[in-house]
């Protein structure tokens, strides 16, 4: 018989705050390298650590990671954890186990599925990924507040991308009264934009536009905010990137160039930590 229900395995404060909420439910807990986070201390003394990876993994049958579950193919945690290579996880896991993290590789799952090892990705789950969207757009527009000392309302406002953040940002600017427009290369999402209300930019017409903007935000996981464009970007404009791995804009040619651009990853465990361990919980629970 285990020991522990359920061992959390690094991640930021998204994983963190779902300890508290599993003991809360009657649930056995043990943490490896998760960030610190309050709760009552009646909670807190129920909740174990380890700095032991091997006695985590042995410890329960369920195992959570985070969001994402790895960087440079090592286990995400932002408690700043020495290197430990999914490698050295995939082994050390058992046949039967239940593994749960987001943005799992691909080589990853097909090994567990091999080894009759039950592997589920958060950010498979659209209900999830939605949830992630809201707490994202709600991160981003905090970040450009405290970049700049202007209001949103009726300012001029891009948001490059209409896909499921990108809308969900769109409608929160909406709602703070910014004057938004909506680039896009894809004709559904611009009609879907225009039919909404916004204002909307075909990309190729960005470098020619971009100057207009106060505040931009941009989803899209490749390369549009490129040299050519971001010569054109006004000084007093401030750039929030949310995309993946930096992959948004051209970083070389903003080192060199005056321009107000901030890479803010993880927003929601930087900002909604708990809000995002309610449903994570949930999704956990309805599948153990």
């Amino acid at each position: 018989m285990t020991k522990y229900d359920i061992a959390i395995l690094g991640g930021d404060r998204r994983t963190a705050c779902m300890a508290p909420i599993f003991v809360e439910k009657g649930y056995r807990v043990i943490c490896f390298r998760t960030v610190p986070v309050s709760c009552a201390p009646s909670i807190k003394s129920k909740i174990s650590f380890t700095d032991s990876l091997r006695e985590a993994l042995d410890a329960a049958p369920v195992l959570i990671g985070g969001i994402p579950f790895a960087k440079s193919d090592c286990l995400y945690c932002e408690s700043g954890a020495p290197d430990l290579n999914l490698s050295e996880i995939q082994r050390s896991i058992h046949k039967h186990q239940k593994i749960f993290a987001g943005v799992i590789p691909e080589t990853f799952r097909r090994t567990c599925e091999e080894r009759e090892i039950g592997c589920y990705d958060f950010m498979r789950d659209e209900p999830i990924t939605l949830f992630n969207a809201v707490s994202t757009a709600e991160g981003a527009i905090l970040e450009a507040l405290l970049h700049k000392d202007t209001n949103l309302h009726q300012s001029n406002t891009l948001v490059l991308g209409y896909g499921r953040c990108g809308k969900i940002l769109a409608d929160r600017l909406n709602g703070l009264h910014a004057c938004v427009t909506v680039g896009s290369n894809d004709a559904n999402e611009l009609a879907l934009a225009c039919a909404l209300g916004f204002e909307t930019l075909h990309l190729s017409n960005l470098w020619r536009k971009i100057c207009c903007f106060e505040y931009i935000f941009n989803t899209i996981p490749a390369p549009v905010l490129n040299r050519r464009c971001l010569e054109k970007v006004s000084s007093n404009a401030v750039l929030i990137d949310i995309a993946s791995n930096k992959s948004g804009a051209d970083y070389e040619a903003v080192a060199k160039l005056n321009v107000n651009i901030y890479f803010c990853p993880g927003l929601p465990g930087k900002y909604a930590g708990e809000s995002c361990a309610k449903y994570l919980t949930d999704y956990v629970i309805n599948r153990i």
